[in-house]
């Protein structure tokens, strides 16, 4: 009793909580200042899992998970009809109705840069040169130090080395129907484990038919083998909706999905301590990303420092631009 008590007020004023005077001090030392019972500080560390995909509790910013946790009790999730495809084909028919060219299958091999160490061009595979005062790259922090030459050399070699990726394992089913239509989402307390039924939330499949998506969240260091982890998850499945097996149309486990390129850990000041979008020892040099900008998490800060670099390149008078993605 003495636990739901806490929780239930811990709920109640976690709207209040102020994430950015917690940058600095880890998601565990936060729990272990602010929660006293261990039942309460699992069903938490559950709640901050769902909210960022994060299992590590000992490296990320209490803060970055404090707020992210607060977005979702206020807005909760929207899931996309058909799918992440919607947003992608939202975001062309926009960009191309401004007058945007997209090439695609034209593979970027270098940043190339001149005398000064600003960028001057966009190589291509092929062989061509395209001429850019101002580039954007919307790539890892390892990818961009491998096309920017010279990058071992600026501040972007550091960014890449300070990185944490955060991964999740992913089973993803297709079923005829669904056995239990009331059963359409479960998290782990006591594991790092998810399942949600996204069809009965948007049209992701056809009528009558269901799609799943179950995930468990890797630490940084886990090391138990993909098989392992696979039929984990076929277990939270047997668990959630037995007789799945029988009715498959199709499956797809992928074992090391990359969710966030960069965690916003503690060391690093949280969110408050990412990168960018201006790389500020490479001139015209922007990075996007969801390890970039001081504003949210995963897509939220894709999307804020996508904004916020094309700001500041709006800003410079009549720049070239290749935005590399």
């Amino acid at each position: 009793l003495s636990a739901k008590l806490e929780a239930a007020r811990l709920l109640a004023s976690f709207a209040r909580i102020d994430g950015e005077r917690f940058m600095n001090i880890t998601v565990q030392e936060w729990l272990d200042q602010s929660v006293s019972h261990r039942e309460v500080k699992e069903f938490v560390l559950a709640a901050f899992r769902v909210a960022t995909y994060t299992n590590a509790p000992a490296l990320m910013s209490a803060g970055a998970a404090i707020e992210q946790l607060k977005k979702a009790q206020d807005k909760s999730v929207l899931y996309l009809d058909r799918g992440w495809q919607t947003l992608v084909d939202g975001l062309r028919i926009a960009a191309e109705g401004a007058g945007v060219l997209i090439e695609t299958e034209a593979r970027v091999e270098a940043i190339t840069r001149n005398a000064a160490g600003g960028v001057s061009s966009a190589r291509l595979k092929d062989g061509r040169e395209l001429k850019a005062s101002t580039v954007a790259i919307a790539a890892s922090p390892s990818v961009v130090v491998e096309l920017v030459e010279n990058a071992p050399s600026t501040s972007l070699a550091r960014w890449a080395r300070e990185a944490v990726p955060v991964k999740a394992a992913c089973l993803d089913v297709a079923l005829k129907c669904l056995p239990r239509p009331k059963a359409t989402f479960a998290l782990g307390i006591d594991r790092p484990l998810y399942l949600s039924v996204h069809s009965a939330a948007a049209r992701l499949a056809p009528d009558g038919s269901a799609m799943i998506h179950a995930a468990k969240y890797l630490p940084p260091d886990h090391s138990d083998s993909s098989d392992l982890v696979e039929r984990e998850l076929e277990s939270l499945l047997d668990l959630v909706q037995p007789g799945w097996r029988d009715i498959v149309v199709y499956r797809r486990f992928l074992p090391d999905m990359v969710v966030m390129n960069a965690m916003p850990t503690a060391a690093l000041n949280g969110t408050r301590g990412r990168p960018g979008p201006q790389v500020p020892d490479l001139p015209g040099l922007f990075v996007v990303g969801d390890w970039v900008g001081s504003e949210g998490l995963l897509v939220d800060a894709a999307l804020a420092s996508a904004k916020r670099a094309a700001e500041i390149i709006s800003e410079t008078e009549s720049p070239t631009l290749a935005a590399i993605v």
